[in-house]
């Protein structure tokens, strides 16, 4: 008799990021440490994980899709992006243990047994990337993926990196378009290649600007990352634009984009955030595709508290793909019952002004980073790349100055 699933699940957790990334994620991205685990049940006893970061991962796990699996051979499903991130990623784990197999064989023919991985975390001082950097050394990683932004020294940041890690190490560098066109690309990153240890760029300027870069790409001695789809993958190609993709997704959209690339003899690498339960998954479809040879973006270094019992050994900047049934890893439930969280799924938003300042006592105030301080940078309003401009958050401390600059914020960005 086929397997059926019996019981769907949701169980949302607000899990604890590391000290010091509670304090660089509460401008962007202190959501992340929320988590909806599925726990799928079927009627052979057998349980599968899988996990969605609510406020971030490609898709959402609807009602619907829960009930159009009820009762129904979780088999069935394998490949439908439609279930959402946690529903999709439960079930290729119910199936794997079903079978006896590890996921990597529901996906295709198995390359490689480890899987580079990258350290991760959104831009901040250089003093703390130094010491994000020198954490992930102790942690067995040899790469850093840093953000980089028009309100952080961006030669400040890889200067400290450098001095905290050995030479053997790596920094990727993800402008998000930040650098708005190739007349200020070019110069930064041509100068920024001159550090060893600088070791490829991603979508240093808008993507759909084709002619823009692939001038970067003819004179910037590093690869180019580009995210996948824009613009569409055939064009990346035969305009030379990229040297390789970034790849997220459902399963069947990884496992397509991914094979696309493959073919093309272009390296990419696999971004899903999330915990452990989510890094997995990304080893398992690593295994199985042979252009993911750039390492994995899954950003379970950000949290002091994973999902799972066992946290997930780095080796030289790899992680070995399990080969146990299923995803291979164990669910701590003493961590879903401690971390539990109810509704509304939600951190409260922060009272700070973010303020930017540049050498000589400029300055710009900003009530969020997001939309207001990416949007005033992206249209071309501040100086796209600047030596000693810095971010720094001001929490409220109860001064009238506070008070009225906080007002005054919330209308427009105030300059100073």
């Amino acid at each position: 008799m086929p397997l059926k699933i019996t019981d769907v699940e949701r169980i949302v957790v607000n899990l604890p990021f590391t000290p010091r990334q509670e304090i660089i994620t509460c401008r962007e991205v202190p959501d992340w440490s929320i988590s909806e685990v599925i726990r799928l049940t079927t009627d052979a006893g057998l349980v599968g994980y899988g996990e969605t970061i609510l406020i971030y991962t490609w898709g959402q796990v609807t009602d619907a899709a829960i009930e159009r699996v009820m009762g129904k051979n979780p088999a069935d499903f394998l490949g439908d992006d439609t279930l959402g991130p946690g529903l999709q990623m439960a079930i290729y784990d119910v199936v794997g243990k079903a079978l006896e197999a590890p996921c990597y064989r529901l996906l295709g023919s198995k390359v490689r047994d480890w899987c580079p991985i990258s350290w991760w975390s959104i831009d901040t001082t250089p003093e703390f990337y130094a010491a994000e950097a020198g954490e992930a050394v102790e942690k067995g990683y040899i790469s850093l993926k840093i953000k980089h932004r028009p309100w952080f020294d961006i030669d400040a940041q890889v200067k400290a990196i450098s001095e905290a890690v050995p030479r053997n190490f790596k920094i990727d560098s993800d402008s998000n378009a930040m650098l708005i066109n190739s007349a200020n690309a070019v110069p930064v990153l041509t100068r920024l290649a001159q550090n060893e240890m600088v070791a490829m760029f991603e979508s240093p300027i808008h993507q759909h600007d084709i002619e823009g870069n692939r001038q970067i790409r003819r004179v910037v001695p590093r690869p180019i990352a580009m995210h996948f789809g824009s613009p569409p993958f055939f064009t990346a190609v035969r305009e030379e634009v990229c040297d390789g993709f970034v790849i997220g997704g459902g399963v069947a959209s990884v496992l397509k984009q991914g094979t696309l690339a493959s073919e093309a003899n272009m390296p990419f690498w696999l971004q899903m955030v999330g915990t452990g339960l989510t890094s997995t998954l990304a080893f398992h479809l690593g295994a199985v595709l042979p252009g993911a040879r750039w390492p994995a973006i899954t950003c379970m270094n950000l949290y002091a508290r994973d999902v799972l019992k066992d946290p997930i050994p780095v080796v030289g900047g790899y992680v070995r793909v399990p080969e146990a049934p299923g995803l291979g890893v164990e669910v701590d439930e003493d961590t879903l019952v401690r971390y539990r969280m109810e509704p509304p799924y939600r951190k409260p938003k922060p009272r700070h002004i973010l303020a930017v300042t540049w050498e000589g006592g400029r300055a710009m105030y900003y009530a969020n980073l997001l939309p207001q301080c990416w949007q005033d940078f992206q249209m071309g309003n501040q100086p796209a790349d600047e030596r000693g401009v810095s971010m720094s958050v001001w929490n409220d401390d109860g001064s009238a100055e506070w008070a009225d600059l906080y007002e005054r914020v919330q209308k427009a960005p105030v300059r100073g």
